[in-house]
């Protein structure tokens, strides 16, 4: 059923005691209170709407990962905000109960692994803030002068581009995937090929406004109220609810001159990789976007779907069959080296000036002879290249599957030994075949210094010392179940990637994390200083500990955990 301002269904509320235990909880192993009242006051005092029929509480309880049931993660309602205020009066109401009950924002669903759920609490619906807003400006709106846009947090990052392009500007940061929300990926960080020049997305914000767990509205920034912007940057939502930020603008370039270069082995594409992105050195400054992939699946779809052009292949037939005999003699494993140079429309670099680039970019690196591949596209095409490999997975019903994905930071120092423990190992066996089913594994580096300390981001450490290498580098293995089993034995490899880190000493750090109990989340993944402060601001900003505890970091009340 659908409830407006005239609701007045009674509503089970279940709050649970502790979410540090596996599995997740569910409403029958839990304490409960009625609800009833906190709906009908919202009814009455917002323009917000509740609902809680089935259909609404089922989608809001499932994700990308498509790994959660339904009935662990179901919240009792789903909130509809009409503004930010409808939300603060949301979380008030929480923070005013006997039992405070769960409270998370809700984008576009792609988590993947239920960290946006509310189990028996409220899931607050953001792109309603959007639908909303009395037109389209009041929620996206570009400062030509100031060089920034204010984009609400339920904004897609495809929204952004479209409304800064708009003006012939561009932000800095991107995401591959555009269509995620902006307080979505700025509670992450925000990554892609572009960071290692210009930093993650959170890296590349102005200003903040937020809705805290207490439900305070504020404004923050470096300037401003800094320790809650540095808090929720980064902060896995445990802080506030972004609902707009403001993200500097540059002059938007016409073109991207796209090339791609093909690997036999790891050394060599990780020396590339870090000469490109070296900021000294006769390289330096000659791409604007580095990436790297692991080919193991070399036919198929599901393989390639993040990183071809948009109407077209980068290989004939005859480049595929020597690619193909290439791998075959390299024992199965290649590597791949996507980078691109911006040029023409507002930007100061001219198609000779990329020319002149990639001449000696193609002379200098150490790439497979005769396997390198240039396209030229519109700047929105690469930008897109995701979404465009998302429909072509939806018309081949590829897209709503499971996807086990592991994202992790590694250290520069040890990602030669993870490439033959992992990628030429752990993915590729498993009772002596292959794993079926497939998806993207990428690799690529990125600059420590272009990343804030004092976010909330985690960025691996080496050695007891927990000493910090500017150079590091992300792995992600991005793969879709498709075939019965698929799901299970990639879970089983997820675990056995952590199994050879571990027994190997190779520190790594959880990008898009997900621990089961706070005590993890402060060892594993924090680690005592970190973890210190992530707690201080906790109980500063959520002292009650309602927002996402579908991350399983915190429970209510906090004073449980251990310091």
């Amino acid at each position: 059923m659908t409830m407006g301002r005239a609701t007045a269904t009674m509503v089970t509320l279940v709050v649970p005691p502790t979410l540090a235990a596996s599995p997740p909880p569910t409403a029958s192993s839990t304490s409960s209170v009625v609800i009833d009242d906190i709906i009908r006051g919202l009814a009455d005092t917002t323009a917000g709407r509740i609902r809680t029929d089935a259909d609404a509480t089922s989608r809001a309880s499932t994700d990308f990962g498509t790994n959660v049931t339904v009935d662990a993660a179901r919240p009792a309602a789903v909130f509809y905000p009409s503004c930010a205020a409808d939300i603060a009066a949301l979380l008030r109401a929480s923070s005013a109960s006997v039992s405070p009950f769960p409270v998370s924002a809700r984008g576009c669903g792609h988590s993947t692994r239920g960290q946006a759920t509310a189990p028996g609490g409220v899931v607050v619906d953001m792109p309603s803030l959007g639908r909303h807003a009395t037109n389209s400006s009041a929620r996206l709106a570009v400062s030509v002068d100031g060089r920034y846009i204010d984009a609400g947090g339920e904004q897609l990052w495809v929204d952004v581009r479209h409304a800064a392009l708009a003006h012939g500007l561009t932000p800095r940061s991107w995401t591959d995937y555009l269509h995620l929300t902006v307080g979505g990926t700025l509670s992450n960080a925000g990554i892609s090929g572009q960071a290692f020049r210009h930093g993650p997305q959170i890296s590349n914000v102005l200003e903040l406004d937020v809705v805290t767990g207490t439900g305070e509205m504020m404004t923050c920034s470096k300037s401003k109220e800094a320790d809650l912007f540095d808090a929720v940057l980064g902060g896995l939502g445990q802080f506030g609810i972004i609902t707009r930020a403001r993200i500097p603008l540059v002059p938007a370039p016409a073109r991207a001159r796209w090339v791609r270069l093909l690997y036999t082995g790891a050394a060599d594409l990780t020396g590339d990789q870090e000469r490109l992105i070296d900021e000294r050195g006769a390289l330096a400054g000659l791409m604007d976007y580095v990436e790297g992939s692991v080919l193991t699946d070399l036919q198929g779809l599901i393989g390639s779907w993040r990183s071809q052009p948009p109407s077209s292949s980068f290989y004939s037939e005859a480049d595929a069959a020597r690619i193909a005999a290439l791998a075959k003699e390299a024992g199965g494993v290649l590597y791949r080296l996507d980078g691109a140079v911006y040029y023409g429309g507002a930007s100061d670099t001219t198609a000779t000036d990329v020319d002149k680039g990639v001449e000696v970019m193609l002379r200098e690196l150490r790439y497979a002879r005769g396997l390198a591949f240039v396209q030229d596209v519109s700047y929105v095409q690469f930008l897109d290249r995701v979404s465009a490999g998302e429909r072509r997975l939806r018309d081949e019903g590829l897209w709503d599957v499971p996807h086990p994905w592991l994202s992790l930071f590694l250290p520069r120092s040890r990602i030669l030994d993870f490439a033959a423990g992992v990628f030429h190992g752990v993915l590729r066996r498993r009772d002596g075949a292959a794993v079926k089913g497939g998806g993207p594994v990428l690799v690529y580096p990125m600059n420590r210094g272009k990343w804030d300390g004092a976010t909330s981001a985690v960025l691996p450490t080496v050695g007891d010392g927990q000493e910090e290498e500017e150079v590091f580098y992300t792995v992600g293995i991005l793969r879709s179940a498709v075939a019965d089993g698929d799901l299970r034995r990639m879970e089983e490899q997820n675990a056995e990637v952590a199994r050879f880190c571990e027994a190997a000493g190779i520190p790594c750090t959880q990008y898009l994390p997900y621990y089961a109990t706070p005590e993890e989340w402060a060892a594993r993944h924090f680690g005592p200083g970190r973890w210190d402060r992530f707690l201080r601001r906790k109980r500063k900003y959520d002292p009650m500990a309602i927002l996402s505890r579908g991350q399983r970091i915190f429970s209510h009340p906090l004073g449980r955990l251990v310091q």
